[in-house]
């Protein structure tokens, strides 16, 4: 179970990370990084699986791939600001971290404005 495996580098980051809180400071957001960097890395693999698995959904039921495509990048853009907003909420920068959450959320809406649209012209035609 690879549920188990990130568990256990999350926990064991946070060991690291208590132990260099005490010892050097400075370095703590460091294997903050480090740990998140590795959980990433371990799920690439599902993640990729996952991207194929809609590709070919998408593709035997004859969706608009380009939608597709849309909502895997709003996904990684959401993931990337989460991990970001986490890595400078730790680094105690409140702040920094709500206007980096706050970008991404004004990223993700201009780029699922395409899709609004699709669907706002579909209601559209339905409508007499």
């Amino acid at each position: 179970m690879d549920i188990v495996k990130i568990i256990g580098v999350g926990f064991i980051a946070v060991i690291i990370i208590v132990i260099l809180k005490q010892y050097r400071p400075e370095f703590a957001i460091y294997a903050s990084i480090i740990a998140g960097v590795i959980i990433i890395l371990m799920i690439t693999d599902t993640l990729s699986g996952i991207i194929n698995l809609l590709q070919d959904i998408a593709n035997r039921t004859n969706v608009n791939t380009q939608f597709l495509k849309i909502l895997m990048k709003i996904t990684g853009i959401a993931i990337l600001t989460e991990f970001a907003v986490s890595i400078c909420k730790d680094s105690g920068e409140t702040a920094v971290a709500n206007k980096i959450d706050i970008g991404g959320k004004v990223i993700i809406i201009s780029m699922s404005i395409p899709i609004i649209r699709a669907l706002l012209e579909t209601v559209l035609k339905i409508l007499p």
